[in-house]
């Protein structure tokens, strides 16, 4: 199976870092109370902050969380039991675009692991266009956004949904799981 994965909120659990610091700028720095909807995955329609605070969090956190993250758990042992059975995977991420050397700090925490992916699309805006061109067979991802636009083009997505987040309905190219045994056992199965 060729298997299409994203880095942040699904390898990297930067994306919980990344809700504890978006929480201290807001309420240290921003002196406020500046969240509109927490089931938002991202902090742009997480928080009503204008675009200079946007700016200035990115400036401020996106390293810090980027080198304060660790790998999922579960994630190791699982990728490696995946492989031996012969799974490919495509890493499909936007890291890399906001900060460039959070790409870098990415490549750095799967090497410290020994973790090598089949192949590597960075900064990536459209993955519905990626995963179209590497034909994979599922896509693994935690935005719901994302998710929605590949299963409204028929491609199969496991929906990696932390707590708090939009929760969407399953259906045939849509199934949630909430950490890396429900993945094995998915992909297992199919």
């Amino acid at each position: 199976m060729k298997i299409g994965i994203d880095l942040d909120g699904v390898v990297i659990d930067s994306e919980t870092t990344f809700r504890v610091y978006e929480e201290i700028f807001d309420i240290d720095v921003l002196k406020g109370n500046n969240l509109i909807n927490r089931e938002e995955p991202k902090f742009q329609a997480r928080y009503n902050w204008t675009n200079e605070q946007e700016k200035e969090y990115i400036e401020k956190y996106f390293l810090t969380v980027s080198k304060e993250s660790n790998l999922m758990s579960g994630f190791i042992g699982v990728y490696n039991l995946l492989k031996k059975q012969g799974h490919e995977f495509v890493v499909i991420t936007a890291r890399g675009g906001f900060v460039k050397e959070m790409k870098d700090d990415a490549i750095r925490l799967l090497d410290e692991n020994n973790i090598k992916f089949d192949k590597y699309y960075w900064n990536i805006e459209d993955k519905l266009e990626i995963c179209k061109k590497e034909n994979v067979d599922i896509m693994i991802d935690d935005d719901w956004k994302i998710i929605k636009k590949l299963a409204d083009n028929a491609v199969k997505t496991l929906y990696f949904r932390d707590t708090n987040l939009v929760r969407l309905e399953e259906n045939e190219y849509i199934k949630e799981v909430n950490n890396w045994g429900d993945i094995y056992r998915y992909i297992r199965e199919h």
